[in-house]
């Protein structure tokens, strides 16, 4: 009896030995796979955005939403085309960026330049009146940075806050320059009320720009990060690359050589 059983006991423990790292390796693929889906799901979410953004910033605007509607607002809410009436105030923030297909003529390292407007409703936002190039004389600058007077009627796209980030550069607070649309802190460096500051920017349409060309209006960059194919793609790859290392080594049990 000893003698006939030995034979299966020793076929049997390779098998054994394969128990763990497939339960393991099982766990991990459905991860893996989860990962995958997750991101598949990401791609449609953000495909489907893009498709919404490019086709309303051509839309007929609708009115900039007020203080009532601010805590609803959300991703969707980024590139809304919309119209505000107001005056606008002294004051002046920059953001900078570098402009490499613009809609008017001036390009390359600049500022958009953001001044307040009181609106008729006596609520408060941020304009983005257009960009200033780098460089530009001090008294050009001058000219450029002096508020439209009276009262203004006005469409743009809402651009949403932002906060900076660990790779984001720290603002300059003397000349009053962001590296992150961060209108909040805008907002406090012009002394604004934060409980009337609207949670958004306003970037103007590019019929506003004035005669002489600066600010230039019209530069907002639609522009979305859509990684998430090549991240679907990297977690499916690594899927299989377990697949693969599970079946090697289970067929390396299986022969009976040596771990």
């Amino acid at each position: 009896m000893t003698t006939d059983n030995a034979p299966a006991a020793g076929r049997n423990k390779p098998a054994r030995k394969l128990v763990v790292p497939a339960l393991v390796t099982l766990a991990a693929l459905a991860v893996l796979l989860n990962l995958g889906f997750w991101q598949l799901d990401r791609l449609a979410w953000k495909s489907e955005l893009i498709e919404r953004v490019e086709a309303g910033v051509t839309l007929p605007p609708v009115p900039a939403p007020g203080p009532d509607a601010w805590d609803g607002l959300s991703s969707e809410a980024d590139y809304l085309r919309v119209s505000l009436d107001g005056r606008f105030q002294d004051g002046t923030a920059f953001y900078y960026t570098s402009l490499s297909d613009p809609v008017g003529t001036y390009d390359g390292p600049g500022l958009l330049v953001y001044s307040p407007l009181v609106t008729s409703d006596g609520w408060t936002v941020l304009v983005n009146r257009g960009f200033i190039p780098q460089g530009l004389a001090d008294s050009a600058r001058a000219e450029v940075l002096s508020v439209p007077e009276g009262p203004q009627r006005l469409t743009g796209l809402l651009r949403l806050s932002e906060k900076p980030n660990w790779t984001t550069p720290a603002p300059d607070p003397s000349d009053r320059i962001w590296f992150a649309r961060d209108t909040g802190a805008m907002g406090e460096a012009l002394d604004l009320s934060p409980q009337t500051l609207a949670p958004y920017s306003v970037d103007l349409d590019a019929a506003f720009t004035p005669e002489t060309g600066l600010p230039q209006a019209g530069e907002t960059v639609v522009r979305f990060k859509n990684d998430h194919l090549g991240y679907a793609l990297t977690w499916f790859g690594l899927a299989a690359t377990l697949i693969g290392v599970f079946l090697a080594y289970a067929a390396h049990i299986l022969r009976g050589q040596p771990d």
